[in-house]
């Protein structure tokens, strides 16, 4: 494991993966608890379609201003629609109507659709959009590490910082509403560190998976505690763990470092539920047969009651 990671370090290219990998593992889990804890698991699925357009739009932006490579806006652009997306996203959720799931539906297909059509425009095809899909993370440039580290930044400032206000917000609304607290604000802020996630995560995992790497550790960390801060450090440790060990396997597996990392994320989930349920299981058992011994003991102490008694007359 030391010479695999001293190899490993020796490339610049691998110095960059590992750090994106760390700080997505740290980051992304922390939105994650929010969005399970409100129901909203496949919100950063949705936000990851939109901001394929986003790319598309950088590759046009770059090719329009002549820069070169034609990918050096594309992150930027994710980010932008991103964060527009996830308002939109936000503002259709709070209007509460019938076709409002119909609406959104429309904006994640129209999303991936647009990313398709520009990336065309721009003098590009489909194939470059592949590495933003599934995630290529030894395409990782300097600026990209740039940009996940701020981002990364943010997230972390936000989402474990105003961690109380957050979880009042995602545990009951009308509570936090009643409590005085800028429910609508921090709607949008929800939705806003969920899309810089997105961003922060496509180069990992790519848009297609992106929803796996902020929900599936969330999901095994409640099978291992029911604190709510608990949940939140242990799916963090969790996501640290599954990417470090996904980017390892695909240092000397010719895999993708995306899909490796949520089947080892689910792969976990699949262990820790079967334990659970093994573990609930023996002790349902133990105590049915504490309980069925329980009358007998007592029986059989009043019996040697009454003897003692008749011995006793």
């Amino acid at each position: 494991m030391i010479e695999t990671f001293s190899t490993m370090l020796a490339s610049p290219l691998m110095q960059r993966a590992l750090i994106v990998a760390i700080l997505v593992g740290i980051s992304a889990p922390v939105v994650g608890t929010y969005l399970v804890q409100r129901g909203m698991a496949l919100m950063g699925d949705g936000i990851g379609h939109i901001s394929l357009t986003g790319v598309a739009v950088g590759w046009l932006a770059a090719g329009a201003l002549g820069l070169s490579p034609n990918d050096v806006l594309a992150i930027p652009g994710a980010i932008i629609a991103s964060l527009i997306g996830a308002i939109l996203i936000e503002v259709v959720r709070a209007q509460g109507r019938t076709g409002g799931d119909v609406a959104l539906a429309m904006l994640f297909y129209g999303g991936i659709a647009g990313g398709v059509l520009l990336i065309r425009l721009a003098g590009g095809t489909t194939t470059n959009l592949t590495s933003y899909l599934f995630g290529s993370i030894a395409t990782v440039s300097a600026a990209d590490v740039r940009y996940t580290i701020a981002l990364a930044a943010v997230i972390l400032v936000i989402g474990v910082g105003l961690r109380g206000p957050l979880f009042a917000l995602s545990h009951d609304e009308e509570f936090a509403k009643a409590c005085g607290l800028p429910v609508r604000t921090l709607n949008i802020l929800v939705a806003v560190v969920a899309a810089l996630t997105v961003s922060v995560s496509m180069r990992v995992v790519g848009v297609l998976l992106v929803s796996a790497i902020m929900i599936v550790p969330v999901a095994v960390a409640q099978l291992l505690s029911t604190s709510f801060t608990k949940t939140m450090y242990i799916s963090q440790t969790i996501g640290v763990v599954a990417c470090l060990t996904g980017l390892i396997i695909t240092y000397h597996v010719p895999a993708s470092p995306g899909a490796t990392i949520v089947m080892l994320l689910i792969g976990l989930y699949a262990i820790v539920a079967v334990t659970n349920l093994t573990l609930g299981s023996f002790r349902r058992r133990k105590r049915a047969s504490a309980a069925a011994a329980e009358p007998c003991s007592r029986e059989g102490s009043s019996e040697q009651n009454l003897v003692a008694g008749r011995n006793h007359g």
